[in-house]
């Protein structure tokens, strides 16, 4: 080694991170990619060693961190084997987001616009998978186009889809339609399926540009109209958790179902206090229990929210954590859940059952009569639910009227005081600004067979609202304790609207002569005045989707920029460690905090991310099971006229939803009516070039059922004719505006704010 390459990798800044990684470190990367960068040609690997001064024995670990690197799109090498830098090559890292209309983009890491990818282009990759590619210009639309260099990542080793059998040819078309290309299946590779059934296939053949996948069967599902089978498929396509490991379930067995003596040590002894749980009818788990009591005349109450104590039984890094850690969350099918954790503790040890004692980690709030938490303190406690409570019944209780069955009278004055202070909150809620979209909630009844039998809407009363301002206040402390005490921790924020967006809602209020307050930063309490304004408006439900879709999704993460919606400065979830992953770190970074430490989780931001991502899984997931199912029930339906709601406009047609049946279906375009309709994006309408016809959002129309494709589960109407159709005069208004249409939370979202769990930018429709 000469001297000037031993004072190279002397001078490497990271020379003391790699030695202590290992016992005979290399140069870093950031060093290799330096030296790269410096040369500015590509350089052959013996070279780029000799520059590094890379001994004899270090070649093979030398080639291993360049294959890494590579793998990893940090660089690459050209047609001659020579490596480059990446960047130098004008080359971009991103996920691939696949259509089914076979057509992709390219999401890069770096945030930078997404890369178009034709479908030619999109017979290189699949949906998901890592890849590299070039900006080759724009396209016809003027959207960047990109061209796959190299696939970096494969994201699918396994697909779910039907099997089919074509002139002696067998193929797998991927239930999940992001994936367009059919997989071939060799003649030895079907395992018995037969044509048209569901089955699990292991990807034996990545596709390459002049070759289709292939795959092979590994585990026949069934015939597709099978009950349960929407179910079978939505685990597969989103890749979900469905068995506990050995070590999990003994884990959770070895705890049995009662609190034990040595468990009581250190906690509060709250088991004369009156607690009860208030769910729904059908609930299982029961995660918080609350109880109130007035402090005297005039001075508030005392609100203890008692919330099950998972992280005594989940230890970090056990074989619990690891199994909950990946799931995420619970996910809650119709008819099914799949739990985070085994039912051994989710539905016994750790479920706040009536006449048992329980362990848990309590929130205990002095609440003025404004509204305004004065006090709190959190501690680990030991309770006994005095009663098993549902909304229905402590409405009834709340409205004078008498529950069935009734509720011991014991326990009245305890549930007055609730709804008290429910009142208290709910005043300061108005007067903080929370925006409070309005929505219909809808839930599925089902017959013997599993499918559904009607729709139905599901009217929120004041014991669902009590519960939900309870376990806000007990979530905004747990926030505010945490951020306090310097713990790290993982945030529920919700950021404003974008610039663009709301640039875009600003344009579309103006048609209305309305304005939406505060600037180029608006506050919740500017949408929340807006949305008092316009309320009683018949465009008012029009302006308020339009709102809604302004705002971005709520996340996890480290750092804490607020929840807009909400209008809260801080905010976490606390409230449901039995079914979110991200309450139980709360809990263990508060009982950190309590101890005297800190509690480290490792990286914060990665679980941010994984945390957010495990939830969109369980909302993918659980919306393709609905959206099939109602497929299904309206086959029954062809031919049948229903009064409904334009609820999504785009440049191929309307998608609208039904008053008696809150399902959506597409007009297409083409089923308008004779003329060119041209899409204005902005003010979310078609209008008729030659008969200057407008179908805007929130219009009502009239549809005929004429199409039930269940195995894309697409809807397809056509108009029977139109109710209230909105005039064609520019500037006139739709004759009448419904709310919004949102799907019944899932349980493990019943008790927040619905516009922190839902999709705040709306459901995104895609569709030709």
């Amino acid at each position: 080694m000469s001297s000037k390459t031993k004072t190279l990798r002397h001078a490497d800044p990271h020379r003391d991170r790699e030695a202590a990684k290992y016992e005979n470190p290399l140069p870093s990367r950031e060093m290799i990619l330096e030296v790269l960068d410096r040369e500015g040609v590509p350089l052959d690997e013996d070279r780029l060693a000799s520059l590094l001064g890379i001994e004899s024995g270090e070649r093979e670990a030398f080639a291993r961190r360049l294959g890494a690197m590579e793998r990893e799109g940090q660089m690459m090498r050209n047609r001659r084997g020579a490596i480059l830098v990446a960047d130098k090559a004008g080359l971009v890292k991103g996920r691939v987001l696949g259509h089914p209309d076979g057509f992709g983009f390219l999401k890069p890491e770096d945030g930078s616009e997404d890369l178009f990818l034709g479908p030619k282009q999109m017979h290189k990759a699949l949906h998901g998978d890592i890849v590299l590619a070039r900006v080759t210009g724009l396209d016809r639309r003027g959207r960047r186009e990109g061209s796959i260099v190299e696939v970096l990542e494969r994201a699918n080793q396994k697909i779910v889809g039907r099997l089919f059998v074509e002139q002696g040819v067998m193929f797998i078309m991927a239930e999940d339609k992001r994936i367009a290309q059919d997989f071939l299946v060799p003649p030895d590779g079907a395992k018995g399926a037969r044509h048209g059934q569901v089955v699990v296939a292991e990807i034996v053949q990545q596709p390459t540009p002049k070759a289709e996948p292939i795959a092979r069967v590994v585990e026949i599902l069934g015939n597709y109209a099978d009950p349960g089978m929407e179910i079978e498929i939505a685990l597969r396509k989103h890749d979900l958790p469905t068995e506990f490991s050995s070590d999990s379930e003994k884990q959770a067995a070895k705890y049995g179902d009662k609190v034990l003596a040595k468990d009581l040590k250190g906690r509060q002894d709250l088991r004369s206090l009156p607690f009860v749980t208030i769910d729904g009818e059908t609930a299982r788990d029961f995660d918080d229990a609350v109880c109130c009591q007035p402090l005297g005349k005039g001075k508030g109450w005392t609100l203890w929210v008692a919330i099950a104590d998972v992280s005594h039984y989940v230890k970090p890094g056990d074989a619990l954590d690891r199994d909950s850690r990946d799931r995420g969350n619970s996910v809650y099918f119709p008819r099914r859940v799949i739990p985070m954790l085994p039912e051994a503790l989710s539905n016994e040890l750790c479920s706040l059952k009536p006449e048992v004692d329980r362990l848990t980690m309590v929130c205990e709030m002095e609440i003025t009569t404004g509204g305004v938490v004065r006090h709190y303190k959190f501690y680990p406690a030991v309770i006994h639910s005095h009663a098993r409570l549902t909304y229905t019944r402590v409405a009834a209780v709340l409205e004078g009227k008498l529950a069935e069955p009734p509720i011991d009278k014991s326990l009245n004055p305890s549930l007055e005081s609730l709804y008290a202070v429910f009142k208290s909150l709910l005043g300061a809620r108005v007067k903080r600004g929370a925006i409070d979209f309005d929505s219909v909630e809808t839930q599925m009844i089902f017959d013997d067979k599993g499918k559904i039998e009607r729709i139905v809407r599901v009217v929120r009363n004041d014991a669902h609202r009590l519960i939900e301002e309870c376990m806000l206040a007990a979530n905004v402390c747990a926030s505010d304790f945490l951020l306090t005490n310097n713990q790290p921790t993982l945030y529920r924020v919700h950021e404003g609207p974008t610039p663009e967006k709301l640039e875009a809602l600003r344009s579309m209020l103006k048609d209305f002569g309305v304005t939406l307050g505060g600037g180029d930063e608006p506050h919740a309490k500017d949408y929340a005045q807006l949305l008092e304004r316009v309320k009683d408006k018949p465009y008012g439900g029009l302006l308020q989707t339009v709102m809604l879709r302004s705002l971005r999704q709520a996340v996890y993460s480290p750092e804490n920029v607020g929840h807009f919606g909400l209008a809260y400065e801080g905010y976490t979830h606390f409230t449901s460690p039995i079914r979110r992953y991200p309450d139980l770190l709360i809990h263990r970074a508060i009982k950190a905090v309590l101890g005297g430490t800190t509690y480290d989780a490792g990286d914060w931001n990665a679980l941010g991310v994984h945390c957010s991502e495990t939830e969109r899984r369980a909302d993918d997931a659980t919306r393709d099971v609905e959206n099939w199912l109602k497929c299904y029930f309206m086959q029954d339906h062809v031919g049948d006229e229903f009064e409904g709601v334009v609820s999504g406009v785009t440049g191929f047609g309307l998608f609208v939803t039904l008053d008696e049946l809150f399902i959506d279906g597409l007009v297409h375009i083409s089923d308008l009516g004779a003329d060119y309709y041209q899409y204005d994006q902005q003010r979310h309408l078609l209008r008729g070039e030659r008969t200057g016809v407008r179908y805007q959002l929130g219009a009502r129309v009239k549809v005929r059922v004429v199409r039930v494709d269940i195995e894309t589960t697409k809807i397809d109407f056509v108009l029977a004719n139109v109710a209230g159709r909105s005039p064609s005069a520019e500037g006139e208004l739709p004759h009448s505006v419904p709310v919004p249409v949102v799907h019944k939370p899932r349980d493990q979202d019943k008790k927040h704010s619905k516009l922190d769990t839902r999709q705040a930018d709306g459901p995104k429709k895609k569709r030709k």
